[in-house]
């Protein structure tokens, strides 16, 4: 079966899970250590820091996790972080939001 991956975003994923490693061996853990405190085999983080882009995005973020950061990147990902996404949340997010009526 063909990739419907571009290239760009295997390039992503590939430089994601060299940052993963890195941060790893920053943090003077081995594959094993990592894998056993994210709760994942040595297998998932494997083809994380490969960026194979087949790991589930709950054992992703374990593995982000256990290295520190899940905080910056949940701030990163934050539109209310940056001026388009402020600007863009109160010219289109809703004051509030409703309750559907119910079906008769």
């Amino acid at each position: 079966m063909a990739s419907r991956t571009s290239a760009r975003t295997e390039r992503e994923l590939r430089a994601f899970g060299a940052n993963i490693e890195r941060w790893r061996k920053i943090n003077g853990l081995t594959a094993q250590l990592l894998a056993d405190r994210a709760a994942i085999t040595r297998a998932t983080l494997r083809s994380i820091e490969h960026g194979d882009g087949t790991a589930r995005l709950e054992n992703v973020f374990a593995v982000v996790r256990v290295l520190g950061l899940s905080e910056p990147l949940i701030a990163a990902t934050d539109p209310m972080n940056t001026d388009l996404g402020r600007l863009r949340a109160d010219q289109t997010l809703p004051r509030r939001v409703r309750m559907p009526k119910a079906l008769p």
